[in-house]
């Protein structure tokens, strides 16, 4: 106790830091899980996360992450393009991140317990400068 007390500025640093090193954990616990455009594709590069686009059939031919999947939040639950190996992680974008996030949830009460909405949705993928694709017939009368 009496090196606690001499030497209480270290002390005192010490639990700073820590405090520190700990906010961004805590920080993404309140966001519900909800990652960053660089964490999204550091999970699709490293890890081989499949992304999940949650938009209606018309915002997803508009504009949606290269290479995603387009799994209306509608016709989530019983979908059969979802992948099969639930361990796999899974990024769920929507336009902003507020249907991702009622995906996630969904999903996770299927099983896929790596589930996780980008934070920001499509937005903040383009503003992070990612890649974007448009399918073929978007913009033309049905």
């Amino acid at each position: 106790m009496s090196f606690l007390i001499e030497n209480w500025i270290p002390a005192v640093m010490a639990l700073v830091s820590g405090a520190l090193l700990l906010w961004p954990v805590l920080q993404r616990g309140h966001q519900g899980g909800a990652i960053s455009a660089n964490e999204a594709v550091r999970l699709i590069n490293r890890e081989k996360a499949v992304v999940i686009d949650v938009c209606e059939p018309a915002e997803y031919a508009a504009g949606h992450v290269a290479g995603s999947r387009n799994v209306p939040l509608s016709k989530l639950d019983g979908a059969n393009n979802l992948p099969s190996n639930k361990a796999l992680p899974l990024v769920v974008v929507c336009a902003t991140g507020a249907r991702a996030t009622r995906a996630v949830a969904q999903l996770r009460k299927a099983g896929h317990a790596n589930a996780q909405a980008l934070a920001g949705g499509l937005k903040a993928w383009r503003e992070a400068n990612l890649p974007v694709e448009a399918s073929k017939d978007a913009g033309k009368p049905a």
